[in-house]
């Protein structure tokens, strides 16, 4: 399983939009083999979730979203997590063991980076 982290340096971004890239994480069972981080190519509408799909993401984690963000996620089969903060590493390790869910709450602020996840 892949998991994507929207990132700010080693943190959780609070709008995956605006993040300074993803931080994706390769876990076999509940063990994190890899990491890697892809800077953000650029928010434009609709391309992050082709993007992370081609990046073979499973989950996205954020702090914030928007809806139509989180709709193209779900038609690409990759779960929603948002609502999330704190380090990536601990966030991510708090999910494998399902301590982690998804608050569903909806970004829609795109102006006002860092609301999101209020």
């Amino acid at each position: 399983m892949n998991i994507a982290v929207a990132s700010d340096g080693k943190f959780v971004s609070g709008h995956f939009g605006h993040c300074e890239g993803f931080t994706i994480y390769d876990v076999d069972n509940i063990e994190v083999k890899d990491k890697v981080f892809v800077p953000n190519p650029g928010h434009k509408p609709g391309y992050l979730p082709l993007f992370l799909k081609e990046q073979k993401a499973d989950v996205i984690i954020a702090g914030g979203m928007g809806e139509t963000a989180q709709e193209l996620f779900n038609e690409n089969g990759i779960e929603v997590v948002v609502g999330a903060q704190g380090n990536s590493d601990d966030v991510v390790q708090l999910y494998i063991a399902g301590g982690l869910k998804s608050t569903g709450s909806v970004c829609t602020e795109h102006s006002h980076e860092g609301h999101c996840n209020d």
